[in-house]
Formats: structure tokens, C-alpha cells, sequence
């Protein structure tokens, strides 16, 4: 089973993406987890669209080729980040080609925040669900930064939250499986 992944955040230190490796470490056997790139798409701009950029050529293959889609993002002004925004709209194009439609798709993200990603992922799926998406509900992946160890180590050093990823993850392995 292939799962691709984007990571909202485009810094290299991000949580999000220290997250997204924690989720990588704990891909079950048979499963591979890929990131799907978005730190070199333009901004969406629907003139570029009659010669497709590579990098959201590719995003599109990426995501057209996987069993599943995790978004792993943090939250911005109560909300999910600019550079997740763009590239969901780069994965729609051109239009009525939804890369996203009947996929299998998860949300999870880290902040630092004492109300982690709620909003942002209650606003990122809501946008998503245009798309006709099957979306997973529970388990909802809202990840203290501080708690897990992200904050401090860049990485999950917290064994309660290590077996929560691991339960989250298998979780979203079954939903793939019943929903492919």
C-alpha cells in the first residue's frame, strides 16, 4: 500500500515535518509513506495552467498513484497554512481533474498550541470534503508539540504519544483498505 503525504509547513525545522517522520518510522509493514512535495509549486495562477508546472505535474502524480493522503499541518490564524491551501488548489486543476476525489484521506498536525490543529484541520477538511473525498473521522490526530517531544527533540520522545501515532496510523491503514 502506497500513502502519499503533504506537509503544510514548508520550513525545514517545522514539527509538522518531524511529525511526518515519526508517521514514516511507524508505517506499518507493507505500507510506504511518500511525500508529496509542495515547497516548489508556484502560486496557484489558473495562466499557468496551459503549461502545467512540473513540480504540480508531479504533486498530482504523486497523489493520483496513492491508495491514501494524510495532510500533515500545522494551524495558521485558525486556520490551515497558505502553502497547504495552494497546493489542494494545484491538486484540482485543471479544472473537474480531482486529484483527491474518492481518496481515502487523513488529517493530523503538531503546533504548540494548548488547542493543537483543531481549527485548522475542521477548516482543511471542510475544503477538502468539495472535493468528494473520503475522509476519516476518529481517530483525530491533534498532536501536542511540547508533550510529544517535537517541541524539544524534533522528534516523538513521549512513548504514550509513539503508541498514539501508531494506533492513529494503523487506523487510517484500515480505513484505506475498506475504502479503495
Amino acid at each position: 500500500m502506497k500513502i502519499a503525504y503533504l506537509v503544510g509547513s514548508l520550513a525545514a525545522d517545522s514539527i509538522n515535518r518531524a511529525l511526518s517522520e515519526a508517521l514514516v518510522e511507524l508505517a506499518p509493514e507493507g505500507v510506504e509513506l511518500i511525500e508529496a512535495p509542495i515547497k516548489d509549486l508556484p502560486l496557484f495562477n489558473r495562466d499557468l495552467e496551459s503549461d502545467f508546472p512540473p513540480a504540480a505535474a508531479k504533486l498530482k502524480e504523486i497523489l493520483s498513484e496513492a491508495d491514501g493522503v494524510i495532510f500533515v499541518s500545522p494551524e495558521h490564524n485558525r486556520s490551515y497554512t497558505p502553502a497547504m491551501h495552494n497546493a489542494v488548489d494545484w491538486s484540482s486543476r485543471p479544472a473537474g481533474n480531482w486529484t483527491l476525489s474518492g481518496k481515502p484521506i487523513a488529517t493530523i498536525g503538531a503546533s504548540q498550541s494548548s488547542v493543537a490543529t483543531a481549527l485548522g484541520q475542521k477548516m482543511l477538511r471542510s475544503s477538502l470534503d468539495f472535493f468528494n473525498p473520503k475522509i476519516m473521522g476518529q481517530p483525530e490526530g491533534y498532536i501536542s508539540a511540547k508533550a510529544s517531544g517535537l517541541l524539544d527533540d524534533r522528534k516523538v520522545t513521549d512513548e504514550g504519544t509513539r503508541a498514539f501515532l501508531q494506533r492513529w496510523l494503523d487506523a487510517f491503514v484500515e480505513f484505506v483498505k475498506e475504502n479503495s
